[in-house]
């Protein structure tokens, strides 16, 4: 028999996505056995997060302060939007070091099997940032699945109505990429996405 205090412990690892019982039982006990003092380090770092970080009032994603280190850099260039699913779409954008101008992240993408539609994504929060008048392109990175396409267009079709210039980044071949290795469909992409030289 599984003690109330495991058993509810095994449970809020569930909230982890792709974590099913069994890794999460596997995790718990890990953590007990193994990691006692990785797991205080964890519940310990897991309560300041909440407490300390919040929305930033400009661009949505985590931060400590009322608007984040990104929007309140003035060597940023305001003339360019952004717009993201998550926080770690953000990142990785950044560690190309090619987009230089702000963000917007929506924390998550359309879904209506999931509840989320355009409220639940801060699509209003987001019109009235593009709208602060110093941006003159909206940049859309939402991933290039189903729900990230739905999105994409969705945020396009309200944007453009309000008079904005916007742009979705394209997709194509991986650099080092072989054409043999990859898929019919980004392939295809890759094609009517090509460019002049």
């Amino acid at each position: 028999m599984t003690p109330s205090v495991l058993a509810t412990l095994i449970d809020a690892l569930r909230v982890l996505p792709g974590v099913g019982p069994k890794s999460a039982a596997r995790m718990a006990y890990h953590l007990l056995q193994r990691e006692r003092s990785g797991a205080a380090r964890l519940a310990a770092s897991l309560g300041q997060a909440l407490e300390q970080l919040h929305p930033c009032e400009r661009c949505n994603n985590y931060s400590e302060t009322p608007v984040c280190e990104l929007c309140a850099n003035p060597r940023r260039d305001a003339r360019q939007l952004c717009v993201v699913e998550m926080p770690a779409d953000l990142n990785r954008m950044e560690e190309t070091h090619a987009y230089k101008g702000l963000y917007f992240v929506l924390m998550g993408r359309l879904s209506p099997l999931d509840g989320l539609g355009p409220k639940e994504i801060g699509l209003d929060k987001l019109l009235r940032r593009a709208q602060d008048g110093m941006t003159e392109e909206v940049v859309l990175a939402t991933n290039f699945t189903v729900e990230g396409e739905a999105t994409a267009h969705y945020v396009s079709e309200r944007l453009k109505a309000k008079g904005l210039k916007v742009t979705r980044i394209a997709r194509g071949l991986p650099a080092g990429g072989e054409l043999e290795h990859v898929d019919a469909m980004t392939v295809a992409q890759a094609y009517l996405d090509r460019r002049a030289l």
